[in-house]
């Protein structure tokens, strides 16, 4: 018997089975291309934006926050690789034995890469990319390859600076070595349905969310599929490299940072915002990482904002 088994977590999500009860199940699409089978949410008419969610996270996170956009722009928010709903398939991009997810498309250039081919596959580019998070840095990637549209990113808490000192040197190592631990990740997805659990990680970013929004994270994280995914990709994360990207202007960039984020500090966004001539910086008050499911509204304003100073729409 695994230790799956033992503790009950289930062993992956499955759309056929889990799908219904979803966020976003009357808007997704399921879109297989280049090793990846996604599930894309779509929704609205008007200029094609993208939502990129962070690490840990699916499009569920933006399941208001789409809802508001969607009444001027085409919205297509997808899960990333190996998150929520998108699977990793046997394709020389997965790699190891069962419960491991691998492979350069959980790197920031496979990821941003693999974006680009489903923006074709869909012949829906962006012309305009929001990323949260870790969302944010392949948002960056993609505007350094000419694949943001010109309206550009807006960044929304973006973790796009490495941790610094010690921090950014052992926590890629100590990711890699969680991510093919199965016992570890079981007991993990274990912890994650203990009361109380999910509530407390998520306010450890400085954010309060809904009900809805914690059940699905609370799903997210007992998911042995999803967490492996998730710590791969933290592994592979490469952030140096994506500093060139930020030193030169490639196009619009918006800064959105929350005053009360505690898992990015807004000192990161303001450092960005001061690396080339003409970007944005948006302080935002009392919010914290998850500030776009915290207040949907006034994050919808604030992209708003930005693709009317890019032009879009």
């Amino acid at each position: 018997m695994s230790l799956f088994d033992a503790i009950g977590a289930p062993t992956d999500l499955d759309w056929d089975r889990d799908g219904r009860r979803w966020p976003g199940f009357g808007d997704t699409r399921l879109v297989t291309t280049e090793g990846v089978r996604w599930r894309v949410e779509t929704a609205g008419s008007g200029p094609v934006v993208w939502l990129l969610h962070g690490s840990a996270a699916s499009a569920h996170s933006f399941r208001d926050l789409g809802r508001r956009l969607a009444t001027r722009f085409t919205v297509l928010a997808p899960d990333l690789p190996g998150h929520g709903f998108s699977r990793i398939l046997d394709t020389g991009t997965v790699s190891g034995p069962r419960g491991r997810q691998g492979g350069d498309v959980l790197s920031l250039d496979g990821m941003a890469n693999s974006l680009a081919a489903l923006a074709v596959h869909l012949r829906s580019p962006p012309e305009m990319i929001v990323g949260h998070s870790a969302g944010a840095a392949v948002a960056v990637r993609l505007q350094a390859l000419g694949r943001a549209g010109s309206g550009g990113v807006v960044s929304l808490n973006g973790a796009l600076k490495p941790f610094p000192g010690a921090a950014g040197q052992v926590f890629p190592v100590l990711a890699r070595a969680l991510s093919v631990n199965s016992a570890a990740i079981g007991l993990f997805a274990w912890r994650a349905r203990q009361p109380g659990v999910v509530e407390r990680l998520i306010e450890s970013t400085g954010s309060r969310i809904d009900k809805p929004g914690l059940e699905a994270y609370r799903t997210l994280l007992r998911s042995r599929g999803h967490l492996s995914a998730t710590l791969s990709m933290m592994s592979r994360w490469d952030l140096e490299a994506l500093q060139p990207d930020l030193d030169s202007s490639h196009g619009p960039l918006t800064l959105v940072a929350a005053d009360r984020d505690l898992a990015v500090p807004p000192g990161v966004s303001e450092t960005v915002s001061r690396m080339a001539p003409g970007r944005r910086l948006v302080r935002v008050p009392k919010l914290g990482h998850l500030a776009h499911e915290e207040a949907p509204d006034a994050m919808a304003r604030l992209i708003f904002d930005a693709a009317d100073h890019a032009g879009v729409g």
